[in-house]
């Protein structure tokens, strides 16, 4: 029996609506602020987002 994948349109929907909308990035200073605070606490997943994210908001272009 093959597993057959189960079809939600509300998420293809919210997928769609999602990359239509234009979401505002905060300061750069804002992040890197943040960037720090991760780094002081040993949060490495909150640098690594933090970095990300400074990077789109220095970059626009980059990943698009």
């Amino acid at each position: 029996m093959s597993a057959r994948p189960v079809r939600r349109p509300t998420e293809h929907a919210a997928i769609r609506a999602a990359v239509r909308s234009a979401r505002r990035l905060p300061p750069v200073h804002t992040i890197l602020a943040d960037l720090i605070a991760a780094h002081r606490a040993g949060d490495q997943h909150g640098v690594n987002l933090c970095a990300h994210l400074a990077v789109r908001v220095a970059a626009p272009e980059v990943g698009e």
